[in-house]
Formats: structure tokens, sequence, C-alpha cells
């Protein structure tokens, strides 16, 4: 499988420059907040948007070298991409959208994504998932050397993108080309891609296996970004292995990492526990407060306590009879904390210069 190489592209763009260097060896993940530059990057690739300088490349084939001169048309550069909305078109089937590139029939592709049946439709006529299939099938009619995926599951609703997501997965897993796609969302990106890079304002901030940056988040932004609650606070004197942190409500927790100064920690909301009533093991950390909101997410309940949110089973909602503006007390391990701002005792020397 050939790689994909962004080296030093920048682009300037209305708020900020886009620098990023990348590798793309099977599929990545580019994630971040609206307005970060993800689709800039997409577009780059496809030749759409020409930086200011850098490399694009393909193995040893270069789509755009700033230095050399080289910016191939994006007929030229064997890119297949699927855009946010799919962009079919609107007045040929099913059959003709897949048919457009020229490269390859659509049989293959019908049989492939089963919407054999659909040949004839319209796009008016399919639902978002029998679009984005249709859209997928084209660009791989293209028989191109790269798949991008521009927020391939924002348009669809929660039923129908849980569905789509598990067949985008299954059908990126057999592709022998590099995949990029952008998404603002953790969790598909979580689900698509064997690697995930944190882009925000055109700046990587960290790259890594979903489980890395869970586990790892480079700072608070991308612990945030998977989903954890980030306390902000002040690291008081180390002892017995843990760090006490005051926080900006004069709460205090307790880190097994090292720290000092104004440091933010991060804790993920399936490591918290609730009760209705203090719990006895002083070493846990404790937050108590009347409960903010209960937000039911299939068979998960997010609570917000005070400043941070736990995720319990819809059984311990039913079985503890939590109700909002009730009292309860949160409660999570030191062990379950990181410290991910301020100013870490040791550096962490692992990252490398893009991810710093």
């Amino acid at each position: 499988m050939a790689t994909l190489r962004l080296d030093q592209i920048t682009v300037p763009l209305r708020d900020f420059t886009l620098r990023l260097s990348v590798e793309v060896t099977s599929t990545l993940a580019l994630v971040g907040p609206s307005g970060a530059g993800k689709s800039t990057v997409l577009r780059s690739v496809a030749g759409l948007v020409r930086p200011r300088s850098g490399r694009v490349a393909i193995g040893d084939r270069a789509l755009f070298d700033g230095e050399h001169g080289v910016d191939l048309a994006p007929e030229q550069r064997r890119v297949g991409l699927v855009f946010q909305e799919y962009a079919l078109f609107p007045h040929m089937s099913v059959r003709q959208n897949i048919e457009y590139a020229r490269r390859k029939g659509a049989d293959d592709y019908l049989e492939r994504f089963r919407i054999g049946h659909l040949a004839a439709a319209r796009p008016r006529e399919l639902s978002g998932g029998e679009r984005q299939r249709v859209a997928l099938a084209r660009a791989l009619a293209r028989d191109p050397d790269i798949l991008l995926l521009d927020e391939p599951l924002s348009s669809l609703d929660a039923h129908t993108r849980t569905t789509v997501r598990a067949e985008l997965h299954e059908l990126v897993a057999t592709l022998d080309i590099p995949v990029l796609l952008v998404t603002h969302d953790f969790d598909d990106a979580a689900a698509l891609g064997d690697r995930i890079a944190v882009i925000v304002d055109g700046n990587l901030r960290q790259t890594g296996t979903p489980g890395e940056l869970v586990s790892q988040p480079a700072d608070s932004f991308v612990a945030s970004f998977t989903g954890a609650n980030v306390l902000h606070g002040h690291a008081l004197a180390s002892s017995n292995g843990s760090t006490r942190i005051r926080l900006a409500d004069g709460a205090t927790i307790a880190t097994a990492d090292d720290a000092r100064g104004a440091v933010a920690v991060a804790v993920h909301p399936w490591d918290i526990t609730l009760s209705t009533t203090p719990p006895n093991d002083s070493a846990m950390n404790v937050v108590a407060g009347p409960i903010r909101a209960i937000t039911e997410l299939g068979n998960r309940v997010r609570v917000t306590v005070g400043p941070i949110s736990a995720e319990i089973t819809a059984e311990s909602l039913g079985r503890l009879d939590l109700r909002t503006g009730q009292t309860v007390y949160a409660s999570f391990k030191a062990t379950g904390t990181r410290v991910v701002g301020g100013r870490p005792a040791q550096a962490d020397s692992s990252r490398s210069k893009n991810e710093r």
C-alpha cells in the first residue's frame, strides 16, 4: 500500500495559517473543531486548494511540490473524494453516477455496496445511508490511489449514523489504499480510523491510536475532545506517590501524576462512580453537588454533577432513582486521573516535533 505524505504544507486561511506534516499509511482520521482547517487538508490533497508551500505525495509520485513547481490538476491526481453532502448528480441515476468517472463499470460496485436494486433510482429517492453508499461507489470507481472522506456521517440521523458507521468501518477495512477522513466527532474517528490526528487552528496537537489519545492526551483540548472531564486547579505538594490539586471552586482532589503550578486534570466519565451517600473510601476523590442534567444515550446515561459528568448504565440510573436537582456524590480514583496541562514535573519527551 502506498503512503500519502503531506510534508510541511502551509495554506493561509482567514484567521490563521494551516501548517501540517502527516503520513497516512492505512486509515487516518483528522479530527478537530469546526474551522480548524480539516477540510482544507482534504482539498489540498485533491487539488482543489493550492498550498503556499510544502509537498503532497502518494508514494514517490508528487501531487504538489511548491519548491519544484509541481501542481497536478485534480483529474490527474487519482483521488477519490466523497464530499460531506455527497454531491451526487441529481439528474443521473445511481448507475450513471457511479459510471461518471469512466474508469470502471458500475456492476461490481452495485453488488459490492448492495445497491443493485437502486441502479435506476435518482438521488432524491434515496435515504441518507443509500446516498453515501452511492457516493463511495462513485469515488472508488475512479480506481483512486487514495480515498478522502469529508465528514462522512455528519448528515445522517442518530439511528442511521450507527448503522452506516459500522458499514463504513467494514468497507474501509477491505481497501488497499490509504484513507484520510475528517470529522469533528471523536466517536466517529475512533470507530473508523486506525490512527487519529487532532488539529486545532491549523496546527497538529497529537497523533496516535484512539486508545493512546484517551489514555495519554497531549493537552487539555485533546482530553476534552476524547470525552474527558477537564478540571482546572493548582498543584500542591506531592507526598506518598500522589499530588493534591486545589480546584477553582476550592475543592481538593488527588492524582497519581507529578505536577506543579497551574494544571488541568482529566478524568473520563466511565471512571466516575455515583452514589446517594458519601463513599466510605478515603482514598477516593469526591465531588458532591446537585445533579444538573441527566442525558440518556441508549443503554448509557450521562449524569452531570457540578463540574463533571459521569457515565452510568440505565440500570444504575433506575436503581439509584436519580433525579435532576438531587444531591449525589461523584467519586473517582487518583489513578483514574491524568494531568494534561500546566507544568508537568517531567516533560514528555516521547512526542514528535509535530505534536509539541
